[in-house]
């Protein structure tokens, strides 16, 4: 099984973490940003959104990094992260689906502009934009997980993977955030997790 993209990919790291919690041996291959490669006509083919990452698991073939992560718990869970109830699957749902559509653009205005951007390219304004709808919408997380230890219930699961990837990002940049002591507890329990450790507290690039 081999999942084609580079390690600091918030995408990819959602993956690899996946694989880690559930011992599968994943190689990755770099691809996209400095590597390039997602141009090619062979990678548009397996993904012709040009993006990454892309899961090859035999003759499978698998974009969207929250569908690779659901395959993997559906194959190859086994009762492990949520896998073995309706219900704990669609509250995983619930928080993977509002990390994409909530969460995503503003942590993205945030990330670029002062992670990858340059003094002459860096938006000041969408910059800060993004980091205050961010704190805003963070709230709603904080205030979930001052009822409950994890986004998947009574224990870690897949719901928390892609969240936890954003929230590296939230706590790793240097900008103002507001106190949100719940969302920091979580947060500190991810770190103790050797795949989180491993695949995503890598530095920021």
């Amino acid at each position: 099984m081999r999942l084609l993209g580079r390690n600091n990919s918030i995408n990819v790291k959602k993956v690899m973490w996946c694989a880690a919690e559930l011992d599968i041996e994943l190689e990755r291959v770099d691809m996209g940003g400095p590597f390039g490669g997602l141009d090619n006509p062979d990678y548009l083919a397996k993904n012709p959104n040009g993006l990454i990452p892309c899961l090859e698991d035999g003759d499978l073939v698998l974009w969207e990094s929250n569908a690779i992560v659901r395959y993997l718990v559906a194959e190859y869970g086994q009762g492990r992260l949520g896998s073995d109830s309706a219900a704990n699957m669609a509250r995983s749902d619930m928080w993977m689906d509002w990390a994409l559509s909530t969460l995503a653009n503003p942590f993205r205005a945030v990330f670029l502009n002062k992670i990858r951007a340059t003094d002459a390219t860096r938006d000041e304004a969408a910059m800060e934009a993004g980091r205050v709808a961010c704190a805003k919408h963070l709230v709603v997380l904080d205030d979930a997980l001052g009822r409950q230890a994890w986004l998947s219930g009574e224990s870690f699961g897949v719901g928390d993977i892609p969240l936890g990837c954003y929230a590296y990002g939230w706590f790793g940049m240097d900008i103002e955030r507001p106190e949100l002591p719940h969302l920091a507890a979580w947060y500190e329990r991810l770190t103790q997790r050797p795949g989180f450790r491993e695949h995503v507290m890598i530095p920021l690039t």
